[in-house]
């Protein structure tokens, strides 16, 4: 075998699996269709640190997602990695809407988050003056992460550890062969070439069911939605009214979590992201210049010191989603295939957020089922 282990795509998910199965695996192989890491969804998000709010109670989403949070706040202070526990807000600004945030109140508590403080108007007003909102839930666990700092740090530790990272070599073909895997690659000079692998690991984000179908797995559960989101900045000097993350309720079946207020590390403030199901599969990054009034009325409900003219077009992401328009919430998709017969072949399909929050924890749930099923 030319590699013991082979994952396949270097965004935040398989940079984390890199890093921490290489510490007891030698000959370690990380592929990437990009020139460098992170270039597609993980590098196109909110950058949020999630507290495990929303997620169905037992799910990997939550589960992972709350003991992936202690995990990379760890991680962050290891290593120096630039973030901020801001906390935030979940706003109800209608008397509907208050009833709906103690429903989500009590989802966080099933799945372990037991630190959200329900506030009132005056207690809203001490932490974040110039919103507006009858009542809030504040989570003070969540925060912000630099992700590329982050991505960076697993790739150099992945290296450090003897892995290989091969950038610019596009996965197109998988071949079951008697004790492993054949994979074919396409190189930056539109070369083909082959090698073999005991195990595989697909962690390729956007077209992860494609690798998946390249092996042989055909299962219309799996195929992944193109779902776009779109982010516009609060222009300067506005940015610097809000200084923790605002959450309006979120959308029915957690499709998204509405329009909300983002800050980064740099100071900036983003409004977004929305949630539009593309038609075809392509990597559409325009911006929609005229969804200004739409972003503009959505987050003027909670910031009433919002004009017009001071938001403007910033950036758009899109969410790998193995939920459908309308059908609710689907788990992340994690599972070794030898049922279907390709024992150490293991597939990471939808996932979307919490999946940056997750991803050491992540990492630790695909470490551990390459011990179980090692022979």
């Amino acid at each position: 075998m030319d590699s013991n282990i082979t994952i396949i795509g270097a965004g935040v998910v398989g940079l984390a699996i890199a890093e921490k199965i290489s510490e007891g695996n030698q000959n370690v192989f990380l592929i990437e269709k990009h020139p460098s890491f992170g270039q597609e969804t993980s590098s196109r998000n909110s950058e949020v640190i999630h507290a495990g709010i929303y997620y169905t109670k037992d799910s990997l989403k939550a589960r992972l997602c709350v003991e992936g949070k202690k995990l990379l706040y760890e991680y962050c202070r290891k290593f120096d990695i630039p973030h901020n526990n801001c906390g935030k807000l979940i706003v109800a600004t209608t008397e509907e809407e208050i009833t709906v945030i103690e429903g989500i109140r009590q989802t966080a508590i099933k799945n372990g988050v037991d630190d959200l403080q329900v506030l009132d108007r005056d207690q809203i007003a001490e932490l974040e003056p110039h919103i507006f909102a009858l009542k809030a839930l504040f989570s003070p666990s969540t925060g912000i992460i630099d992700s590329h700092s982050l991505m960076k740090r697993f790739e150099t530790n992945y290296i450090n550890n003897g892995g290989q990272v091969v950038y610019g070599s596009e996965v197109t073909a998988i071949k079951k062969i008697s004790d492993g895997y054949e994979i074919t690659l396409l190189d930056a000079d539109n070369s083909n070439y082959s090698f073999t692998t005991g195990k595989v690991i697909n962690s390729a984000g956007l077209t992860s069911d494609k690798v998946s179908e390249m092996v042989g797995i055909h299962d219309d559960d799996l195929k992944i939605l193109f779902c776009k989101g779109e982010y516009f900045r609060i222009n300067p000097p506005k940015n610097k009214l809000i200084r923790r993350l605002v959450y309006p309720v979120p959308h029915k079946n957690m499709e998204g979590i509405g329009i909300h207020v983002t800050i980064d590390m740099g100071g900036g403030v983003k409004l977004g992201p929305d949630v539009k199901y593309l038609e075809s599969n392509t990597y559409d990054y325009r911006l929609t210049a005229s969804k200004q009034e739409a972003f503009y009325k959505s987050a003027k409900k909670f910031l009433p010191f919002l004009e017009f003219d001071d938001i403007a077009p910033e950036m758009s992401g899109i969410r790998p989603k193995i939920q459908k328009p309308g059908e609710p919430l689907k788990d992340y998709y994690i599972m070794e295939e030898s049922k279907r017969g390709f024992p150490g072949f293991i597939n990471l399909i939808g996932m979307e957020s919490p999946a940056l929050t997750s991803s050491i924890s992540i990492a630790r749930y695909v470490d551990n089922i390459l011990k179980s099923n090692s022979v």
